[in-house]
Formats: C-alpha cells, sequence, structure tokens
C-alpha cells in the first residue's frame, strides 16, 4: 500500500528553478500570462452584524492606524465595504467586458450568498470563482476542526451560489498575519479532497514568477498540489497604505513597468506570469480604474494573455506535470 505524504506544510525552499527556468509554452507564443484577480470580500468582514466582537480596520479609505471598535458597528466601514459591493464591482466587471479580459476571483462564500447577483455577474462574464475562505477574518483563533469545516463551507457556498453549480477548483486564504497559516495548506487539501472536488491549484505564496509543485498534503506520492504564486506588490490594496499608490496613473505606471520587464524576459525565451490583486471597493472607484484601464490596453498592445489561473493551471499541468521527488 502506498503511503501518504503529511498534512505539515512542505519545508522551505529557498533554491526554486534557480537559473535553470522551464518554458512556459504559453498559448499562441504569449511572453506574459496575466492574472487579473478580484477580491471579493463586501459584507463578510469583521462586523458585529457578523457576531464578531470587534470591526474590521483593514484595506479602505479611511486608511492605516484605525483602531477597532468594541462591541458596535462601525457604519463608516462598514459604508466604505458596501460601495465595492454597490457600486465598485459593476464598474470593474463594464471595464473587463469593455476590454475582453477574464479574472479569478478571490470570493469569500458569505460575500457571495450576501449578493447573489454578483455571483451571477462572474458566470456573465466568463470568470473564474476561486475560493478565499468562507468569511475574510484571521482564522489564529479557530481550532483545526473549525478551519476545516469553513473551508468545506466555503466550497458549498461557492457551488450553491454558482448559476452552473460550479465549485471552486482554486483557493487563496490572504490574511498573512494568521498565525494559523502554516497549517491551513494541509486543511484545504484534506476539505478538497473529502468533498470529492479537484484542488487545481493553491496560491497563499509569494515566492515566484511562475507556478511550481509541492507534494499534495495527505495525498499519495505521485500526487503534486500546484502553488501559483500571488502578488503583493502589484496590488490595488497599497492605495490604502502609507507611501502607497495615489493615483491611478501610478498604479498603471508600476504594472506596465512590471509587465514590460516579465516581457522583456519573455523575448529572451523565458516567459512569466504576472498576477495583479484588485479589491471592489479600492480599484472600483472612478479616480483609480482609469489606471487598470490602461494597463489592460498597453498589454494587450504586445500580445500578453490575460486568462483565468484554472486555465493557467490547465497549461502547467500539460505542459509541466508532476514529478514526485526521489
Amino acid at each position: 500500500m502506498a503511503t501518504t505524504n503529511s498534512y505539515e506544510y512542505s519545508p522551505r525552499d529557498l533554491v526554486g528553478y534557480g537559473e535553470h527556468v522551464p518554458s512556459a509554452n504559453w498559448p499562441n507564443g504569449a511572453k506574459v500570462a496575466i492574472s487579473l484577480v478580484l477580491n471579493y470580500e463586501e459584507g463578510c468582514e469583521l462586523a458585529p452584524s457578523n457576531g464578531d466582537t470587534i470591526t474590521e480596520t483593514g484595506c479602505s479609505e479611511i486608511g492605516p492606524g484605525l483602531k477597532p471598535m468594541q462591541n458596535q458597528r462601525d457604519v463608516n466601514m462598514e459604508s466604505v465595504y458596501e460601495y465595492g459591493s454597490r457600486s465598485g464591482v459593476w464598474r470593474i466587471f463594464r471595464l473587463f467586458s469593455e476590454q475582453g479580459v477574464p479574472c479569478t476571483a478571490y470570493a469569500c462564500g458569505k460575500a457571495l450568498e450576501l449578493a447573489p447577483k454578483v455571483a451571477e455577474g462572474f458566470a456573465k462574464g466568463g470568470h473564474e470563482v476561486a475560493s478565499h475562505g468562507y468569511r475574510w477574518v484571521d482564522r489564529t483563533q479557530q481550532s483545526a476542526e473549525e478551519e476545516l469545516e469553513n473551508v468545506k463551507k466555503a466550497i458549498h457556498a461557492i457551488k450553491a451560489t454558482s448559476p452552473t453549480g460550479v465549485p471552486p477548483v482554486g483557493w487563496y486564504y490572504g490574511h498573512i498575519e494568521s498565525e494559523a497559516g502554516a497549517r491551513s495548506r494541509g486543511l484545504v487539501a484534506r476539505g478538497f479532497k473529502e468533498e470529492g472536488i479537484p484542488l487545481k491549484y493553491y496560491s497563499d505564496d509569494y515566492s515566484d514568477d511562475l507556478p511550481h509543485w509541492v507534494p499534495y498534503p495527505g495525498g499519495k506520492p505521485e500526487e503534486g498540489l500546484l502553488i501559483i504564486p500571488y502578488s503583493l506588490d502589484c496590488n490595488d490594496y497599497k492605495f490604502a497604505q502609507i507611501n502607497g499608490f495615489i493615483t491611478g496613473d501610478e498604479f498603471a505606471e508600476y504594472l506596465i513597468a512590471t509587465f514590460d520587464e516579465l516581457h522583456r524576459e519573455g523575448e529572451a525565451g523565458s516567459p512569466k506570469m504576472m498576477s495583479i490583486g484588485l479589491h471592489c471597493r479600492v480599484i472600483g472607484r472612478p479616480g483609480r480604474i482609469g489606471g487598470l484601464r490602461k494597463f489592460i490596453e498597453h498589454a494587450k498592445s504586445k500580445g500578453g494573455w490575460f486568462t483565468t489561473r484554472e486555465a493557467i493551471a490547465d497549461h502547467w499541468v500539460k505542459e509541466h506535470p508532476y514529478e514526485p521527488q526521489a
């Protein structure tokens, strides 16, 4: 009987591909695969209405340094998040439709339950819905059993709100301050296994410009889990940080500089992947979204492959299937 891999987090890898980077062979000879990621969290953030004792303070117009309110509603913060679901997400959908580009949604299950029309919008636009957990909260105080239960709850919520009943096949938690993170990859992998749903990729990782494999936590030796790294530098959350982006043009300038450097590497024979993190309540503001439009038009003019993370995973499995470590 084959032995199984541990559910524990894999050891650190400080080497990666090193000097010998595999050829991505992106479709149509693209030099850069571009993953637009729209985090959908509105309504499931920390709030007394969700049974929490404190209120959310992060990634908002109110800025850094805000202290959470105890056992009472912060209606200003609530309204900032509500902007994302009431207005921002629809402005972003219109831009993606105008430009003919897909995104991957990192969607919290509860957020979609609260806004089924948004779930319909993702399906109508041909976008992928991956899981961002059931709620956008720190998992530190959850037991492993509670976290596993919430993994399954998130899967069920996304499947139930999808007009076509499609479950997520990718996962990104975020909330990098959570001390429970070292166990989470194994619990997510286990949850998908127990639900009988393939976990095509996992994205709580920032270590590379290309996908890479790790042994599937708790799986058989011949099973691998594809890691598709995410990005914190090409991310609109910096609009809410001191010394971050101020204007849409600044955001566009950084994205374009990143794309152009990766495109240069691709022309030299080493195509790469570029992830861009977006939030409805942030990039969905009218004074910022033009910067995203400017980047999309620039990357399209140079043949960038705008695609979903699921499509990147499917392509990588075909081009570079998992090879078990000796």
